[in-house]
């Protein structure tokens, strides 16, 4: 059974938060907060654990499109192309915040994501997320927790996400209410931005 661990956005607490990287790197699925909808996610260099969460989403794992939580914007460099300077600005401008960008990938990737050409990257406005990535030292792969519900499509209360998940993952963080309206998701990975989906983050940033 899972763990359920409180950890307060405001201030996170250390202890707790280094309780959560151990977990990680040790192959275990975490579900966190964002600073949109509650998230499930794993370190991106461990297979089993990407294989594990690819099995609960019911994919493949090479077909899966998940995100990659970073910490900042340096963090992202590490996983996609050389970007152009109107890329960047608009990067800067958006990020800490509740987009994904989708971008070009480079030969950095974990090997399960080596034939995508693409790689979605959030930097979340939400200080339990960044600081764990920190810790962590690479980011998490991250795919968000749907409801059952068809008029809710995000289950917000930890309690509920605990209740529902305990037997599936190893760990669920009590960061408060989440929201229930997902990231904006913009490809960069052309020629112009094409916003995919539009969700909680304002699309005055383009």
């Amino acid at each position: 059974m899972a763990q359920f661990i409180k950890i307060y956005k405001e201030k996170p607490n250390e202890a707790a938060i280094a309780k959560v990287v151990k977990v990680l790197k040790d192959g275990g699925l975490v579900i966190y907060p964002t600073d949109t909808v509650y998230g499930l996610g794993c370190d991106i260099t461990n297979t089993k654990a990407l294989e594990r969460i690819a099995k609960i989403k019911g994919i493949k794992l090479e077909k899966a499109n998940f995100s990659f939580i970073c910490h900042d914007l340096s963090n992202i460099s590490d996983y996609v192309r050389q970007i152009d300077t109107a890329t960047f600005k608009l990067l800067k401008r958006a990020l800490p915040g509740p987009y994904t960008f989708i971008l070009p990938g480079n030969n950095n990737l974990p090997k399960e994501f080596k034939k995508k050409t693409t790689v979605g990257i959030r930097v979340p406005d939400n200080s339990i997320a960044l600081e764990i990535v920190k810790l962590l030292g690479n980011p998490i792969v991250s795919t968000s927790i749907h409801d059952d519900d068809d008029v809710i499509e995000y289950t917000t209360d930890p309690e509920l996400i605990f209740e529902k998940w305990q037997n599936l993952v190893d760990m669920v963080i009590d960061g408060g209410y989440g929201d229930n309206i997902g990231s904006t998701i913009i490809d960069l990975s052309g020629d112009e931005p094409i916003v995919v989906r539009e969700g909680k983050g304002s699309l005055d940033i383009l």
